[in-house]
């Protein structure tokens, strides 16, 4: 029984090293599946319902999932991004700020239990997003409200994130 625990321990710290494995998981075309992504500024208003729809720019599946991050504050130079929703509660009551998405673009919208038009522009007005589409082969489970983390899973840096303003 103990030689077969022995060699059971040494086989997996055998399959434990060894070169290291491909970069990512192969597309139809034989290109690498990465997560896109890209930097909006946006101004919500009455003239715009609140809302701002985005085109991609680029081919999604029906199957891959979109996150938005806000930017929320920048501390000691340090951009602090939080994942939508996004609550945030005043006297007047709870505004949201919210999106969805299709294959084909993504929706940013605020919603708010007392008019929008009470919000000063410091809610409103350039208000900066990123947006990060993720292949279904490469979802899984990981806490996404983890900024850091996410761009890590993902291979991303801030330069990947293609301004659009």
């Amino acid at each position: 029984m103990k030689k077969l625990l022995f060699l059971m321990i040494l086989a997996v710290g055998v399959a434990c090293e060894g070169p290291m494995g491909p970069e990512g998981i192969p597309g139809e075309d034989g290109s690498i599946i990465a997560s896109k992504a890209f930097e909006i500024e946006v101004d919500f208003t009455a003239a715009n319902d609140y809302a701002h729809l985005e085109p991609y720019g680029f081919d999604v599946l029906s199957s891959d999932v979109t996150l938005v991050y806000v930017l929320w504050d920048v501390k000691n130079n340090k951009d602090i991004w939080r994942l939508l929703p996004q609550q945030v509660f005043f006297e007047e009551g709870q505004m949201q700020y919210n999106f969805d998405f299709t294959d084909v673009d993504v929706n940013l919208f605020l919603d708010a239990t007392f008019p929008l038009s009470m919000l000063d522009n410091e809610w409103t007005i350039n208000q900066v997003f990123r947006v990060v589409v993720v292949p279904a082969d490469l979802v899984g489970r990981p806490n996404y409200a983890d900024y850091d983390a996410t761009m890590k899973r993902f291979n991303l840096s801030d330069a990947d994130f293609q301004k659009r303003y």
